[in-house]
């Protein structure tokens, strides 16, 4: 479950966010709707714990985003608009990369799933630059999905 309250954001003397409140039982779909500028993706880099809020409070299956974003953000799989990735190497060593990072186990077999899963198999030895942008995002969300995360989180996708 995650639990918003009085979730507020300023940039300088912008307000981007204000005092969002909201309950997102377990299971839940949720989706952010509003124009550029209304405050969605910044709402979900807070939630993930990549941005501080400037009042309010987000938790997470019981744990505070901002005291405990480690433990949040292993809960969590996070999709952002622009996925980062290192657009030099093969897709398929920089998922192996990120998958001996995140420790996941089973590796391989995972990688294989993630593939079928995302639809990626037939890039998966290519290097990342070649890749339209809807590849990109699939190999980002592959990212997201990586460790199974019980919450997903999508900007974009």
């Amino acid at each position: 479950m995650i639990s918003i309250q009085s979730l507020t954001k300023c940039y300088g003397s912008a307000l981007a966010v204000d005092k969002l409140s909201v309950e997102i039982p377990k299971g839940e779909i949720l989706g952010l709707l509003g124009p550029n500028g209304a405050g969605k993706s910044t709402t979900l880099r807070i939630m993930t714990g990549y941005l501080s809020p400037t009042s309010g409070t987000i938790i997470v299956d019981g744990h505070d985003v901002t005291l405990d974003p480690r433990v949040v953000k292993e809960r969590m799989g996070y999709l952002p608009e622009s996925a980062p990735l290192y657009s030099e190497m093969i897709v398929f060593d920089y998922l192996k990369y990120i998958a001996d990072i995140r420790g996941v186990e089973s590796s391989m077999a995972r990688l294989k799933e993630l593939a079928e899963l995302c639809s990626i198999g037939e890039v998966m030895h290519k290097p990342i630059a070649t890749l339209s942008k809807g590849y990109r995002q699939r190999v980002g969300l592959a990212l997201a999905l990586m460790k199974d995360p019980p919450i997903l989180i999508l900007d974009e996708p």
